[in-house]
């Protein structure tokens, strides 16, 4: 019998976190393949079955669910700082290399070659978007009830413009009533057999003393949350008034985090058509800029939003002198009500998930709400290819149809990253442009 592998120190966790907040591309899912890879597979610190019911909760949260699952594990390992420096690194590089990205987009995105290359971009983001609906839905649509949810999500969201949280919870219920009715129907998703030998925290262990709940522990968790959570937009709003870009930003976005499920693609439409039409914070070609540039760096996709708060300061700056200073703090605002919030859920909720790990009807619920995140992403792919395909009323733009196939191939067929994919249409937008 091999003896269980030493538990990692708090150093080795936090260089592990630095190492995949700067190594974490692709997406949720790709990001959540490497986790899998170092903490399950390679260092031995999580079981499978352990890992896996920590992903299906934070599948079921608002939010990033790959960024909550980093907290997860981090907060599993190590408590509460572990589970703060695990959230913390993962976003941290992502944020400040966007930031940069921001900047040289607003101050310089009218030159003519930058331009070029986002025109480049536009298409590819929405091959991007496109191969997302059909990796989600080889994994969510098992049989037919689940392509029905699927559809009644996208008819929900596209035509009957129905919001996207009603849309979720709707599913949710769905899933709930149909585990305990037809459990065929809504088959819940498990682990793979028994615990891994040498594991630190395997499947049979139980949760650590951190890890048990109590409610002491959750009002504070609680209050100190609120607490952090609230007090950037308070101060926001003494100094420079309630109506100004920076509350608006921190209101919209603190909502934005408690209502939007599923990944970043099915955050999109709801944050897209808000800060687009109803703030006026961005345009749409700029929304699909800040999608093409989240795309290009690591961490969570969701990051996008910070762009938008960029932008949205930058364009706005109120009685602020400095339009960078405006966006800076957008972005800082933005990014902050954004993922605050993840750490609330785990902390909060982590202890007694903890407890109904094996529960089958937690499992059922998350089947459905993933079959309709296939219909809401399928929403999203859509709408950027009308935005795309149609730049110019009434003509077809061939280029970005081209580009946008020729990406979606790519990447279904070869297998070609998402990096690789996002600097070829770039290059290839730039080449046009001059030709």
């Amino acid at each position: 019998m091999k003896t269980r592998s030493p538990h990692p120190t708090f150093g080795e966790a936090i260089c592990f976190w630095l190492k995949l907040g700067f190594i974490s591309f692709g997406g949720p899912t790709g990001q959540i393949a490497i986790m899998h890879s170092e903490l399950v597979e390679k260092k031995k610190w999580i079981g499978e079955e352990r890992f896996l019911h920590a992903l299906n909760f934070c599948m079921l949260l608002p939010g990033p669910e790959a960024t909550q699952l980093a907290t997860y594990c981090g907060w599993l390992l190590h408590g509460t700082r572990g589970g703060i420096v695990a959230g913390a690194l993962f976003v941290l590089p992502s944020a400040v290399l966007l930031w940069l990205l921001s900047w040289v987009y607003a101050a310089y995105g009218a030159v003519p070659w930058i331009a070029a290359i986002f025109y480049g971009l536009k298409p590819a983001v929405t091959a991007i978007v496109a191969a997302a609906v059909i990796r989600i839905g080889q994994r969510a649509l098992k049989n037919g009830v689940m392509w029905g949810v699927a559809a009644a999500a996208f008819g929900a969201i596209f035509f009957l413009k129905l919001p996207f949280p009603a849309i979720v919870g709707a599913a949710a219920l769905m899933g709930w009533l149909g585990g305990k009715f037809l459990p065929a129907k809504f088959p819940a998703a498990a682990g793979h057999g028994a615990a891994a030998t040498g594991t630190v925290i395997d499947d049979s262990h139980e949760s650590p003393l951190h890890a048990q709940p109590s409610w002491a522990r959750a009002g504070k968790v609680l209050a100190v949350s609120l607490a952090l959570w609230s007090t950037p937009v308070i101060v926001a709003g003494l100094w420079q008034g309630w109506g100004g870009t920076l509350v608006r930003e921190g209101v919209f976005f603190s909502k934005a985090a408690m209502v939007t499920f599923g990944g970043a693609y099915a955050v999109l439409p709801y944050v897209g058509q808000q800060a687009v039409e109803n703030y006026g914070w961005l345009t749409a070609p700029q929304m699909l800029d800040g999608l093409g540039l989240a795309e290009t760096t690591p961490g969570p996709l969701i990051m996008v939003v910070q762009f938008v708060g960029f932008l949205g300061g930058w364009s706005q700056p109120g009685a602020l002198m400095s339009p960078l200073l405006a966006a800076t703090l957008g972005a800082a605002m933005t990014t902050w009500t954004t993922f605050v919030p993840c750490f609330l859920w785990i902390f909060l909720g982590a202890p007694h998930i903890e407890q109904l790990r094996g529960n089958v009807r937690l499992g059922s619920t998350l089947t459905a709400v993933t079959a309709s995140v296939v219909g809401v992403v399928l929403n999203l792919a859509v709408w950027f290819g009308l935005h795309v395909f149609f730049s110019k009323t009434g003509v077809v733009d061939w280029f970005a149809v081209v580009v946008s196939v020729a990406a979606f191939v790519a990447m279904q067929r070869w297998k070609v990253g998402v990096i690789p994919i996002v600097a070829a249409s770039g290059a290839l937008g730039l080449a046009w442009s001059l030709w």
